[in-house]
């Protein structure tokens, strides 16, 4: 079985929903100050490299605009480059008009670093397109993209979208289809406190133990699906700035981060792993 290996490219302040860093007049500051996405994102390829493995790169616009350099450096290890949008906002708060534009300028950005590369997905942030939204699946096709992984097959912070496991295909509006890798979930935990949650991406991953990661991967494989890893720079950094919020979001933003690295090897020497493109085009959805 190919697992998708994926990664979010934002930078630490890129957190929807933090009213310290919502502001994007501040990010050129922030960024000048104290970021951390080339050094983690460095890192991502220093482990892909050892472990043979190709994944996908979802470049936030914002991103690839002012650090070419590392979109150029994805590019030319082998990797897939996608969009994760341009601003980093929710897409059901945002007009089709407006997505639109965010699209077209998040491809142009990632293009302008790496013209040769083929840009065909998109994760939306924050798992944001939801009951309503799926308006967005023609906006995508509207502008040339193949496939989404945006949707979130379970209740969450942010988004959420009842939809079948596993890749499939989903029907926009206008009856045109796009082929769909959701997010990944399994019931992990023992006898009562086993529940039906996210167990390979984000806080879920740094959370958990490896024997409940390993646990959701064998629970997929054995319904014969594949899991999807998802993972930001920040992930890996225990040196994340920590800025105001709830505390319920600084846990979650901020635990086992001193993990991750360890948690991911041991998934890259244990299992097969390749983009989200070819876990599609391994379903049959997608061709080359």
């Amino acid at each position: 079985m190919l697992h998708a290996l994926s990664f979010d490219i934002e930078d630490w302040f890129h957190i929807v929903e933090v009213k310290a860093v919502e502001d994007p007049g501040q990010w050129p500051a922030l960024s000048e100050q104290s970021s951390l996405v080339e050094r983690y994102t460095d890192l991502i390829l220093e482990l892909c490299a050892e472990a043979d493995t190709k994944a996908t790169f979802f470049m936030l616009g914002w991103i690839a605009e002012r650090h070419p350099a590392l979109v150029r450096r994805i590019s030319d290890a082998g990797h897939e480059l996608a969009t994760h949008s341009f601003w980093h906002r929710k897409v059901y708060e945002l007009t089709p008009e407006t997505f639109r534009e965010d699209i077209e300028h998040s491809i142009r950005a990632i293009k302008g670093a790496a013209p040769d590369a083929q840009i065909r997905g998109f994760r939306a942030p924050s798992f944001s397109i939801t009951q309503g939204a799926e308006w967005a699946f023609d906006v995508l096709l509207d502008c040339g993209l193949e496939y989404d992984a945006s949707l979130f097959p379970g209740a969450r912070g942010h988004g959420g979208y009842a939809c079948q496991p596993g890749s499939h295909v989903v029907t926009a509006p206008s009856g045109r289809t796009m082929p769909e890798l959701p997010m990944s979930l399994a019931p992990v935990g023992i006898g009562p406190a086993r529940k039906r949650m996210c167990y390979s991406g984000g806080g879920y991953m740094r959370l958990l133990p490896s024997t409940l990661i390993e646990q959701g991967v064998q629970h997929e494989l054995h319904h014969g699906r594949p899991t999807v890893v998802y993972l930001h720079p920040r992930d890996f950094a225990p040196d994340c700035p920590k800025v105001l919020m709830p505390p319920h979001r600084r846990f979650k933003c901020y635990v086992g981060t001193s993990t991750t690295k360890a948690k991911l090897q041991r998934l890259l020497r244990e299992h097969r792993w390749g983009t989200c493109h070819d876990v599609l085009t391994s379903a049959g959805l997608l061709s080359n």
